[in-house]
């Protein structure tokens, strides 16, 4: 621990009077010997002070001597990086409910393993931040505002319905809305909270066409989060083998982990894989860490004054325990 993980270094200046005490101790002990030999004795001072006890009359004065660094440590105020709980922050989870989130190569569906993951996502997050939930398919709805509440995420989550088409950029530009109509109601002397959007997809982007840098698509939308400096974190959910049935058609429904890279790339977030329900449910308790936690240079002092605090009752109890009288 260097001096810059210290609060207020300036009170180690006490040890250079510690030290003092160290070499009034040694001095005195010097001068009581030399007086005991002169005015004594050799068979005498065998008599009053054993050969046995010669050093444990010094153990009350090491021990106190040592009270008094670990105190002086505590006033000093150590700190240390300590994960703490996040007391606000808002996040908007996105899910992908288009009909390619029927398919099978996750099981049983890959919504029914979502709807799990997703839903011990919401449960597990801090208190202190805000989620909300939007779903998208031909379009985007937000089905939570931003809340404290996980009771009403975990209900929405439960009734997702499918629907045809995936609209990622309108999904995006929602979650951005919200965060901002959020914003401006919690927003205090020290700003908006942070805000990030978790976006999980297993498709391309259908509407408007699939080109993603129309006005409204998923590319332009995470561009336009990057300039409200509100990260998209994105998961492409599935394999390249999914297939759907679609009115007695097999349609392929392959994974596009290019596009959520790239969102996540233009918006300054993160892009994460899952390929199964396991992986899916790892990536989410991954964000929930990095969501629900910071951290921060915290106080540390405690563990010393409570060792200096032993010290200085252990060299009390062991004076009077050996000399009779407290050092």
């Amino acid at each position: 621990m260097s001096f810059r993980n210290f609060a207020t270094p300036w009170w180690f200046l006490l040890l250079i009077a510690v030290a003092a005490l160290v070499v009034g101790y040694l001095y005195v002990q010097r001068l009581l010997r030399k007086r005991t030999l002169r005015f004594a004795n050799l068979e005498l001072l065998e008599r009053v002070a054993p050969n046995q006890q010669g050093w444990i009359r010094h153990v009350p004065a090491i021990v106190l001597i040592i009270g008094l660094v670990l105190l002086t440590t505590a006033m000093a105020g150590p700190t240390a990086q300590q994960k703490v709980p996040r007391n606000r922050a808002t996040v908007m989870l996105v899910i992908d409910v288009s009909l390619s989130m029927e398919a099978t190569d996750v099981a049983p569906t890959r919504l029914k393993a979502a709807q799990v993951a997703a839903k011990s996502f919401a449960e597990g997050l801090t208190p202190g931040v805000n989620l909300g939930l939007i779903t998208f398919a031909g379009t985007a709805t937000v089905l939570v505002a931003p809340t404290t509440d996980r009771v009403g995420v975990a209900k929405a989550i439960d009734n997702l319905k499918l629907a045809q088409s995936t609209a990622t950029g309108e999904a995006i530009f929602a979650a951005l809305q919200a965060i901002e109509g959020f914003s401006q109601v919690v927003g205090g002397p020290e700003g908006p909270p942070p805000a990030r959007i978790v976006l999980m997809s297993d498709g391309k982007q259908t509407i408007p066409t699939e080109n993603e840098e129309d006005p409204r698509g998923s590319y332009t939308a995470a561009k336009a989060a990057a300039d409200k400096k509100i990260p998209i974190t994105t998961i492409s959910f599935g394999t390249k083998e999914g297939t759907v049935d679609i009115e007695g058609r097999v349609q392929s429904v392959a994974v596009d982990d290019t596009a959520m890279k790239e969102i996540a790339d233009l918006s300054g977030g993160d892009f994460y894989r899952a390929a199964t329900a396991e992986q899916l449910r790892k990536v989410y308790d991954t964000l929930g860490e990095q969501i629900g936690y910071e951290i921060k240079e915290a106080d540390a002092s405690k563990p010393w004054l409570v060792l200096g605090t032993l010290a200085a009752l252990i060299a009390a109890g062991s004076a009077l325990l050996i000399g009779q009288r407290l050092p």
